[in-house]
């Protein structure tokens, strides 16, 4: 019987997992130097995490979840999303009775029942930072940069940041209140409609165009923020601003998560289509709480890999992977092959990548292999270079040949 991965699944495979692999990192490394430590959480939670912290009202709670029942008939999910699994963890360890505000940084799977189409993947690749226990609005300005760095370093031009403030607590009251007193003047089909109920914010998030339509005109929650949600939301555009960072304010920004609070962003990239959302975040004032530990303030965002990777061929963006060889050899005989493994761990223990022809394969065929590699250099090791302690060294982009001592051939690669 012959298999295959099963639908809605992308999978990263050389030689494409090399560009996988260098979004993932570039991705990473702002965080890495801004003293954001990695945090490796569970891939599934029980059940009611998510239920209580991301929200019964949300798409991804009532119609995407993986769940599933174990053998102790209890209840578990596969991680939608990575901020309360993050939570659970910080609360359970107690990281946050520690130094404040605690930054971590994670990265992995994460999985949702969605209808696969190019960009949206049923099991999908995040890079995530949350910084927990900071009420200052500059940790929002610091974790919104971090992201605009990462796309920098990659190259992207073509996207914009788009942020809202959903308040504290009396803004989104009086807000809610306005809204649910729109929503029932409009046609609303019966699950909207039900829905809305839950939490009337939702129905901001619909993207179906008729719904966009209907909702013009809604009360935005930008009309309704008290004096200290506007200063603090002022703070932050002040601080991107201060930080050359070029935004979009977008009003009706609430993205799909119930517990976001104050500031709220997304990052979109306008040659995706559809599903041009490369990633965003917001701040979870509150979340904590609801989760059963202290109440500590927190932001963070989650950048989709997957997309980011899209985003870059969209933009015509060649990425040159860390992954490269700087070397292939190619040993002719059995001394030359024992010789070329003990310069194969030289070489690494020095860090350089290296490679060479393994089995008892002709010439031809090696050098073929060494095309295939595509290493920086190749070089034939035969009884004459071992002898004379000297090879060829090829560079395989323009076929310049050059000679190098053995003895000299880390310093010549790096």
């Amino acid at each position: 019987m012959k298999f295959q991965v099963p639908k809605g699944v992308k999978e990263y495979l050389p030689p494409e997992s090399a560009n996988f692999e260098l979004v993932r990192e570039k991705l990473i490394s702002p965080a890495r130097l801004a003293n954001y430590q990695l945090m490796e959480t569970a891939v599934f939670e029980d059940t009611g995490l998510f239920t209580s912290g991301v929200g019964e009202s949300t798409d991804v709670v009532s119609k995407e979840m993986y769940t599933f029942t174990d053998r102790a008939d209890r209840s578990l999910t596969l991680r939608p999303e990575g901020t309360a699994g993050v939570m659970r963890a910080v609360i359970e360890s107690g990281l946050d009775r520690g130094q404040l505000p605690v930054k971590v940084w994670y990265s992995g799977a994460f999985f949702r029942a969605e209808r696969p189409q190019a960009g949206r993947y049923r099991q999908f690749y995040q890079v995530g930072v949350e910084a927990i226990g900071g009420d200052d609005p500059l940790i929002d300005v610091e974790v919104i940069s971090l992201a605009v760095q990462a796309f920098k370093s990659l190259g992207l031009k073509d996207y914009e940041v788009q942020i809202n403030s959903l308040g504290d607590k009396p803004s989104r009251e009086a807000h809610r209140e306005a809204l649910v007193s729109f929503l029932k003047k409009i046609d609303l089909d019966e699950a909207t409609t039900e829905r809305a109920k839950i939490n009337p914010l939702r129905v901001l998030d619909d993207k179906r165009p008729e719904i966009i339509a209907a909702l013009k005109d809604a009360p935005v929650i930008l009309d309704f923020l008290t004096k200290d949600a506007k200063e603090r939301y002022e703070a932050v555009k002040d601080g991107l601003t201060n930080l050359g960072i070029k935004f979009i304010e977008n009003p009706k920004l609430v993205r799909g998560l119930d517990y976001y609070t104050h500031t709220t962003f997304e990052f979109v990239h306008h040659k995706l289509g559809a599903q041009s959302g490369i990633g965003g975040g917001g701040r979870y004032d509150g979340l904590m709480e609801k989760l059963g530990g202290q109440s500590l303030s927190g932001i963070g965002y989650g950048i989709g890999v997957d997309r980011v990777l899209l985003a870059c061929e969209a933009e015509g963006i060649n990425l040159v992977p860390a992954t490269q060889l700087s070397l292939y050899l190619v040993p002719l005989g059995e001394e030359a092959r024992k010789f070329a493994i003990e310069l194969l761990l030289n070489l690494r223990n020095q860090g350089i990548r290296c490679d060479m022809a393994f089995g008892e394969r002709g010439l031809k065929g090696a050098m073929k292999s060494g095309d295939k590699s595509g290493a920086k250099y190749l070089a034939v090791l035969g009884e004459d270079e071992i002898s004379s302690g000297q090879a060829e060294i090829k560079h395989m982009s323009d076929g310049a040949v050059v000679s190098v001592r053995l003895t000299e051939i880390a310093d010549f690669l790096k």
